[in-house]
């Protein structure tokens, strides 16, 4: 074990959840891609949670969510973000702290805007699709940035989604300079293809001048590099520098490094229920192996079974101990 204060520290967007069961025509209707994330405003906001059947509300945020996960392991993280003085904050900050979680929510009472929420309809073969207004979480900024917390931390765990918004990406900047200057590592999420089709060219450059550990999916890889070839984006991947997790659903995931390529099954689900929070919670799972000794197929491995159990429920923090899980499995 590290004897870092924290294995961890994630900053990303805390976001609550709204999840709702649909079909694919009610996607369609309401003009949504199905399986990306849209950002949109308060008013879109309320006429689609009008529209949604029964829902649930559960306290969510990807690097929040790869946050808990790695508590669950029994890892050590904290979690930065922004959230609005009202109750879904106080939902959202409770949540995370009760399982485990160090929350730093910034400069207190900065915003009037209200928490963020992220409207999440499930389809039946279980795939996400998201509309989040971002609230709160546009406030985020370099004065919530504790330079302390960061070099506290054996990695600093960055949301691409932060890119949305310009005061983000200033405190993104911020804190890899506060890691790198304290001799940590830098991960970064790509979080969605469409951030990475907003963003590219700066996502790019901040992979090169601070990234150590890359997470995507295939899709947000291939969008990165603009191929559709596997191999091309694996040898684009190789060339980053980076240490890069690429996550290939249920085909498993592929590890990528400079001198070598691995690629770890999928661990066994019974039932796929909702994949919401799959990426997040493999995330959590290679990093906790990353930061507590374990080699990358293990840490992989480690990201697939947590992932197996995220995906046979719904919602994106996990129902069970994955720290019993890790155990039980040998990892």
């Amino acid at each position: 074990m590290s004897d870092s204060r924290y294995d961890v520290v994630g900053i990303g967007s805390a976001i609550v959840d709204v999840l709702s069961r649909t079909d694919e025509s009610w996607l369609a209707d309401k003009g949504m891609v199905k399986g990306t994330m849209a950002l949109i405003d308060s008013n879109r906001a309320k006429l689609l949670y009008t529209a949604m059947g029964v829902t649930t509300n559960m306290s969510g945020g990807s690097v929040a969510n790869s946050m808990a996960g790695i508590a669950s392991l029994g890892g050590k993280p904290a979690f930065i973000g922004k959230v609005g003085a009202d109750q879904l904050g106080e939902s959202f900050s409770h949540d995370i702290r009760a399982v485990g979680v160090d929350f730093y929510a910034g400069v207190k009472n900065s915003t009037k805007l209200p928490t963020a929420q992220c409207l999440i309809l499930v389809t039946p073969d279980a795939q996400r699709t998201m509309n989040t207004f971002l609230g709160a979480c546009t406030e985020l900024g370099p004065a919530d940035i504790d330079e302390e917390i960061i070099a506290a931390a054996d990695v600093t765990y960055i949301e691409g989604y932060q890119w949305d918004t310009p005061q983000a990406k200033a405190a993104i900047r911020k804190a890899c300079v506060a890691a790198k200057g304290a001799g940590r590592k830098v991960a970064l999420s790509l979080s969605d293809p469409f951030v990475v089709d907003r963003h590219r060219d700066e996502l790019l450059q901040l992979i090169f001048d601070y990234v150590d550990l890359l997470f995507g999916n295939e899709e947000e890889v291939f969008r990165l590099y603009r191929t559709n070839d596997f191999d091309t984006a694996v040898k684009k991947l190789r060339q980053s520098n980076t240490l890069a997790c690429m996550t290939l659903g249920a085909r498993g995931a592929l590890v990528v490094d400079m001198m070598s390529t691995a690629t770890v099954p999928a661990a066994p689900v019974s039932k796929v229920i909702d994949t919401t929070g799959a990426g997040d919670l493999f995330a959590a799972g290679f990093l906790y192996g990353y930061t507590n000794g374990r080699d990358l197929v293990r840490s992989a491995k480690i990201g697939g079974l947590a992932a197996a159990e995220i995906i046979g429920h719904m919602g994106a923090r996990p129902e069970v101990s994955l720290r019993e899980l890790l155990v039980k499995g040998g990892l």
